[in-house]
């Protein structure tokens, strides 16, 4: 495996949903021969315990409003477990390598984590449920497709992380420039109507 790209891939995975992103390292590791997914994440206690969290994230993320404050919970886990990830899966690397991975995957993670919660945040004004339902079910599935291609092909994982990065951090500047102008033009229409009655 090789460690800057799977920090980087697993860096946005963790920062999208970091249980599923260790739940399937863990699963390919344990059972799909992926060698070289460290040990730890392949133990039942791990396993189990981010089977239960996903479990938990993957109500709490489909409900408006209770997905942001998920969000706001997560947003010292999911950095963190992204740093995690990225320094077991650097292995055996010198120390200043295996920390300037971490950092990496960590940043990476918050980065993530901070376009995934501005598109929920965007997603969330408006009033019916399905948009939510789809974001978080497009976002499990996009985070379990790179992790799996993470662990057999790390360099085409880490161009679709990206270009998935991208494309979201694009998606949050449009979106918030959207809710801006509607914002905008609620107030003046609101102005005006105060000022004509």
């Amino acid at each position: 495996m090789e460690a800057l790209p799977l920090a980087v891939t697993t860096g946005w995975a963790s920062g999208v949903n970091a249980y599923v992103c260790v739940l399937i390292l863990g699963l390919l590791g344990r059972f799909a021969g992926a060698d070289e997914v460290p040990h730890a994440l392949t133990t039942t206690p791990v396993l189990i315990a981010a089977g239960v969290l996903f479990a938990f994230e993957f109500v709490a993320d489909k409900i408006p409003y209770v997905d942001s404050a998920w969000d706001a919970i997560s947003t010292v886990i999911r950095p963190t477990v992204g740093a995690i990830l990225a320094a077991l899966l650097s292995g055996q690397a010198s120390t200043l390598h295996q920390a300037v991975i971490a950092t990496t995957g960590g940043l990476v993670a918050l980065l993530s984590h901070t376009v995934k919660s501005s598109l929920r945040l965007a997603i969330n004004t408006s009033p019916e449920p399905v948009t939510n339902i789809a974001a978080s079910s497009g976002e499990d599935v996009a985070v379990a497709g790179v992790v799996s291609l993470a662990v057999f092909h790390p360099v085409a994982a880490l161009i679709i992380a990206g270009v998935l990065l991208v494309l979201g951090l694009i998606a949050v500047y449009f979106a918030f420039r959207l809710i801006r102008r509607g914002y905008l033009r609620f107030k003046a229409w609101r102005e005006k109507r105060g000022n004509s009655g």
